[in-house]
Parts: C-alpha cells; sequence; structure tokens
C-alpha cells in the first residue's frame, strides 16, 4: 500500500459517489500519483470514482478521485483515495494544508484563550511546518 496524507480527523469529510463506472483493477494498479487517506463511517469497493469534500472549507474544498483501498478500523473504515492527475493532486494538497493549518488554529486559539486571525495562523504555520509538509508524501 502506498502511503497516502493522513486527514486530520477533527476536520469533517464527506465522500460521495460520482456517478460513473468502477475503474478496472489493472487501471488501479498503475496509479502513481498517491491521495489522502481518511476515515468514514462506509466501505468503498475498490474503484469506486467519488467526490472528496471538506464541507468547513466551503465548496472550493472538493476533489474527484477514485478509491484504492478500503481497510476496516474499530468503528469505521480508513479510505484511501487516489487521485488521478497532478492538477487534481495538487488541488488535494492544498486543501489538505487548509485543513492542517484550520486545525493548528483551533489548537493555537485553544491554548492561547482567544480568537486569532486566519492570516496570522496560517503564517505561523507556514513558518514552522511547510518545510515538512512539502516533503510529507501523497504517494
Amino acid at each position: 500500500m502506498r502511503r497516502f496524507l493522513r486527514h486530520p480527523s477533527t476536520m469533517p469529510v464527506q465522500l460521495v459517489l460520482r456517478k460513473r463506472p468502477w475503474l478496472d483493477a489493472q487501471r488501479l494498479n498503475d496509479i502513481s500519483l498517491g491521495g489522502v487517506a481518511c476515515h468514514c463511517v462506509k466501505r468503498f469497493r475498490r474503484g469506486t470514482q467519488v467526490q472528496m469534500r471538506v464541507p468547513l472549507l466551503g465548496q472550493q474544498a472538493q476533489c474527484n478521485g477514485v478509491v484504492a483501498w478500503c481497510s476496516k478500523q474499530a468503528d469505521s473504515y480508513l479510505v484511501g483515495i487516489a487521485f488521478l492527475d497532478e492538477d487534481t493532486l495538487f488541488r488535494a494538497r492544498m486543501v489538505e494544508q487548509l485543513c492542517q493549518i484550520e486545525v493548528y488554529r483551533r489548537e493555537r486559539e485553544q491554548e492561547m484563550g482567544c480568537s486569532l486571525s486566519m492570516e496570522v495562523v496560517a503564517a505561523e504555520w507556514i513558518s514552522t511546518h511547510a518545510e515538512a509538509y512539502s516533503r510529507a508524501s501523497l504517494m
């Protein structure tokens, strides 16, 4: 199994079926770009085409992908969503980076006991975490 970037569990994700046929197993074996792993209460069949949405980030935070694998967990499934082209992969990385910054903002606000602007928190997160994040593999 390839390494997939783990989506933060505190940022709800929706996986919506796309009205397309499943990809055949041969095509799935050739996926090389990588993807995102997220928890879901529903089991998905390998090859199912889905749209991954992050509702808290708005309409722009959605990416089309395909279920590369699905693993049963204690009370959910861990689903690997693969992205089949570089543009979608780049978009997914940006959405995931926004999720990481939002989680970081919430943690910092709780630590400091006050509201913080997204711009200030994003700059702080980028200065302390962006280098490691850029090396993190979606593959």
